[in-house]
């Protein structure tokens, strides 16, 4: 269960569109806080930011430390990454957040989901799962979980959802392949994909924040 309220950054004049961004494992919502004046007026000036806090949970492959996390890691294998509970619980946490915007009289189709790392594994999930059309998917450093059960879940009204894939090709912690695979994965089911590598780690760089910067810009 989290109970800590969403960061919200409301826009300086009215909320026509909305980005939940959810941060990577360990982190909390003011990771990407810091992003939103690098992106520039066009995807600022009219857009609310929410930047919501994971649940605190034990986190196996950390020796089972409590920290901020959309799900636990169990297992070195990368194949097997992932908890399907805490994806599944965390993904139901999103959704009430679409659903909150919904509420604010925004259209789905003005609602994008990003995330870094766990957090863009989330929101990939999530968006390709829900019922009504979104704006977009923004997925940095990560990947999508729970790939096996994805093609029976994936929603008719996301098909032609916009995805911005960006990796690091020195990411210790996600490695490239496996973005890799996400991208094959999506790009044999016909997603709108839009892909960038860059020679970082896992991070962000300036050059990502232009190209996330074009692409909002674009899609919203």
């Amino acid at each position: 269960m989290n109970d800590d309220p969403p960061l919200v950054i409301e826009p300086p004049e009215p909320a026509t569109a909305s980005i939940i961004w959810l941060h990577g494992l360990g982190a909390d919502g003011h990771d990407f806080e810091p992003i939103v004046a690098e992106l520039g007026d066009k995807v600022t000036r009219n857009v609310r930011y929410v930047f919501p806090h994971a649940p605190r949970i034990p986190v196996t492959i950390n020796g089972g430390m409590v920290m901020r996390a959309w799900y636990d890691i169990t297992d070195t294998d990368l194949s097997n990454r992932a908890d399907e509970s805490g994806v599944r619980a965390s993904a139901g946490i999103l959704e009430r957040l679409i659903e909150e915007e919904l509420t604010k009289g925004l259209p789905s189709t003005r609602i994008l989901l990003a995330g870094f790392s766990q957090g863009g594994a989330i929101a990939l999930h999530t968006g390709l799962r829900f019922h009504r059309s979104l704006a977009g998917i923004l997925a940095l450093s990560t990947y999508l979980p729970l790939q096996e059960a994805a093609g029976d879940e994936f929603q008719e009204a996301n098909r032609n959802i916009p995805i911005f894939l960006a990796h690091g090709s020195q990411d210790p912690v996600i490695p490239l392949a496996l973005s890799e695979h996400t991208r094959q994965f999506l790009a044999s089911l016909d997603y709108r994909l839009q892909c960038h590598t860059y020679p970082m780690p896992h991070s962000v760089c300036p050059e990502e924040i232009r190209d996330i910067a074009i692409w909002l810009e674009r899609v919203l």
